[in-house]
């Protein structure tokens, strides 16, 4: 593939998607950079914006900002635009070459925007997970709740931004949690159909990795952390944090994970006809038994994106061409791409009255103060400027305050450094992010 430079279209607005667009702008062989959401501060200084309306219904305005602008790479950050088939409307042959996706066609992102059929998907093909039913009837899924010893985790099978999971401690909590999804439509259409399993325990991790169909490139592993409050406590929300790597995935437990999970779901996906070439993310329970996956994405995590993108090394660009387009394989064996040796942690700042009606409107001090903490990058994620070019609140999860150091402890002392110098009205953020991980992943 020659060398020329690349114009690529990043699409979505997120602090997953500022990551990855700082990463693109480190590479030597980006051209020009358009993207989606210019309203995110942090992405209208380092893009251009698109000037077409970008939904599925008008998808022929993006394909000709493309064909116009003459964009060889689109990158398509959240779940939503994967579902909706942006990477088949997207990904063409043109005259002199071809526009690559990273990203899933939409009959191969149904790994995520549909749980039940991830879970029918991992039984037929023996991947290890935790054993569920699906309704779509409550009067059936109440009888079936209520005749488990055991409170059972309950979620909501489509698509509902990372928080239609609910781990209940008791069957009651489980019952009000199907009642919310099934009759009050919390996650509205996401929970037409519920999905019901069993409660794991063990430690939560994150295994992401690059797919071009065939070949599988495991990514360094990361744990996150979605209940809102420190201790593991309150709701589920998109992710209050993050670190990479780590340390409670060996080597060898990642060969396991390999073998055992991405190799046979990759190969269960080609046999139904749904190819899939992007990121494939495994959210596992690491139980007493081994690895148990609790659900696939089909995209980056976020916040997971975060810290990856900030150790990342090698040229992100020339990565996700080499996935989108099918050669992945160079990248296997001696060319691994390369990451640092140290550690990075991400700290959510969120709105006040997040997850549930996060407060907009206002105004973040300090951004400037954060951004010079020596290892920290402040991504954007639910932040716009007002009519006076102030930057302010504009979703639940605001910043993702990111750093890098020699091991977890050092990178989380500068991101909780950065953190303190950031303010607004009501801001909520987790002090125990990577708590108690002091070395870095060997």
């Amino acid at each position: 593939m020659p060398d020329h430079p690349i114009n690529v279209l990043l699409v979505g607005g997120g602090g997953r998607e500022h990551a990855l667009g700082e990463a693109l702008a480190r590479s030597p062989r980006l051209g020009t950079l358009h993207v989606t959401h210019p309203n995110n501060p942090g992405l209208a200084s380092i893009g251009t914006p698109v000037d077409v309306p970008v939904d599925i219904k008008e998808i022929y305005r993006l394909q000709q900002y493309a064909d116009r602008h003459d964009i060889g790479l689109v990158v398509i950050g959240p779940e939503d635009p994967l579902a909706e088939g942006y990477a088949d409307k997207l990904s063409q042959k043109l005259e002199g070459g071809t526009r690559f996706v990273l990203g899933p066609s939409a009959a191969a992102a149904r790994l995520e925007a549909d749980k039940s059929f991830a879970k029918k998907l991992m039984r037929d093909a023996s991947v290890p997970t935790a054993e569920g039913r699906s309704f779509t009837d409550h009067e059936t899924a109440r009888a079936y709740l209520e005749s488990r010893r055991e409170p059972h985790v309950v979620k909501a099978a489509g698509l509902a931004k990372g928080k239609g999971v609910i781990v209940p401690s008791s069957t009651e909590e489980a019952l009000v949690a199907l009642d919310d999804m099934m009759l009050h439509r919390r996650f509205g259409d996401a929970g037409g159909t519920v999905l019901i399993e069993e409660k794991l325990s063990g430690p939560e991790v994150s295994v992401l990795a690059l797919v071009d169909g065939r070949t599988i490139l495991t990514l360094p592993p990361c744990q996150d952390h979605k209940r809102l409050l420190e201790g593991d406590a309150g709701p589920n929300t998109g992710g209050m944090g993050a670190f990479c790597p780590s340390i409670a995935v060996t080597g060898e437990l990642l060969q396991r994970v390999e073998r055992e999970i991405l190799v046979p779901t990759v190969d269960a996906m080609r046999q139904h006809g749904a190819e899939f070439t992007g990121v494939l993310y495994a959210g596992l329970m690491l139980t007493r038994t081994g690895p148990r996956v609790l659900e696939f994405n089909v995209r980056f995590g976020d916040p997971e994106c975060q810290p990856l993108m900030a150790l990342l090394e090698s040229d992100p660009l020339e990565l996700m061409l080499a996935t989108a387009s099918g050669t992945l394989e160079r990248y296997v064996d001696a060319d691994r791409p390369r990451f640092s040796t140290g550690a990075s942690v991400c700290v959510v700042l969120a709105s006040e009255g997040y997850p549930d009606a996060p407060k907009t409107g206002l105004v973040i001090e300090g951004l400037d103060e954060a951004s010079a903490v020596e290892g920290v990058t402040v991504y954007h994620a639910g932040t716009r400027r007002n009519d006076r070019g102030e930057i302010v609140t504009s979703g639940g999860r605001v910043l993702g305050v990111t750093a890098v150091g020699d091991s977890h402890a050092d990178a989380r002392d500068r991101a909780y450094a950065a953190c303190d110098k950031i303010h607004f009205d009501g801001m909520q953020l987790r002090r125990d992010i990577s708590a108690g991980i002091t070395v870095a992943n060997a």
